[in-house]
């Protein structure tokens, strides 16, 4: 098993009791209901981006956001923070952004006391529970590198110290799917760390014709925090106990042992002529953790094999690498995905 999916032991002092994982699942679904119309205050439509984020909060996951410029990104992230009461910050990835300028870095100080100089650590915009990498593949791969530790180990090391992040802690990044020029591909490693890809889509001519009504210079001041850090812990903490039956597991897995084409015959012959490399074992994982994620903000207290199929494209679009057969094919990854779920039933 993979030793940064464990779910650690947190314990909070909040309004929501956290003794009793059901009694708190009990509370999230209706908070999820006044969230989304928190939110729905201020970002007109996306309630699948909504949603699916909201999920990936409580399944303690990372999202990438693929969606062209003007769409909301960034105004969706930070008011996510906002209706969370967590801390925020944005990042915005050039071609000349240094690993440091993301965790910071140590500067000379001198006390005015004494004349006394010493080192003293400048904490860096990562140091905040809400990160909104924006056009994370605009910046090298070593700058990259340095949000990868952020994101895997929750820690920040800077010159062999190490430093941890507050909980929760979590990236949601932007990517640009038209612009390619200019930019550096994720590496597979650091795709395979978000729970999550998100496409943004525009939006239907009445929820366009809304946002241009609401012509509001300061959206987020409507705002009102509906949970505390310490409801959210305390909620994500409940969702790791809901359970999930065996049957639903091995459909998790089933499927994504599907997409690998060397996989001991396991894998449709369509699989092996359009994907060159599978999901690794970490999404039948992230599967079931959002699938707890997915069931527990409905209001169920059980997986069921819908949230796997539902939750099948989020996790594996940006993990199936395609073969040129498929795209000279015209066939995207979504379209293989839908194959996929209805080749492959829950049993």
């Amino acid at each position: 098993m993979l030793d940064d999916l464990t779910v650690p032991n947190v314990e909070v002092t909040s309004r929501i009791p956290a003794t009793d994982p059901a009694a708190v699942l009990e509370q999230l679904a209706p908070k999820i209901r006044q969230l989304q119309n928190e939110i729905g205050k201020v970002i007109v439509g996306q309630q699948d981006v909504i949603a699916a984020t909201l999920w990936a909060i409580f399944a303690r996951g990372h999202c990438l956001l693929v969606g062209v410029p003007g769409l909301a990104k960034t105004l969706l992230v930070h008011t996510l923070a906002r209706a969370l009461e967590l801390s925020f910050s944005r990042i915005q990835f050039t071609p000349d952004l240094m690993p440091s300028d993301i965790t910071g870095t140590e500067i000379l100080e001198e006390e005015a006391a004494t004349g006394r100089r010493q080192f003293a650590f400048m904490r860096g915009p990562v140091f905040a529970q809400v990160v909104l990498a924006d056009e994370i593949n605009r910046t090298p791969p070593k700058t990259q590198a340095a949000l990868l530790e952020a994101m895997q180990e929750k820690t920040v090391t800077v010159a062999g110290k190490m430093y941890r992040l507050e909980e929760p802690f979590m990236v949601l990044a932007t990517q640009n799917p038209i612009e390619q020029e200019g930019t550096y591909p994720l590496p597979e490693a650091q795709l395979d760390r978000f729970l999550f890809e998100l496409l943004v889509d525009y939006p239907s001519s009445e929820e366009e014709r809304r946002v241009v009504e609401q012509h509001s210079f300061a959206p987020l001041d409507r705002l009102e925090p509906v949970l505390t850090r310490d409801e959210v812990l305390s909620l994500r903490n409940a969702v790791a106990h809901v359970p999930a039956p065996p049957n639903v597991i091995d459909y998790a897995v089933r499927l994504v042992r599907a997409t690998r084409p060397g996989s001991n015959g396991e894998a449709p012959d369509y699989i092996r002529r359009w994907i060159r490399w599978g999901a690794s074992p970490r999404a039948s994982q992230y599967l079931i953790l959002a699938g707890r994620a997915r069931a527990a903000c409905q209001g169920r207290f059980n997986v069921a094999c819908e949230d796997v199929a539902a939750l099948a494209p989020l996790v594996l679009r940006h993990r199936l690498i395609r073969t040129f057969q498929a795209d000279a094919e015209g066939k995207t990854t979504d379209e293989i995905i839908s194959q996929l779920l209805a080749d492959v039933p829950c049993q």
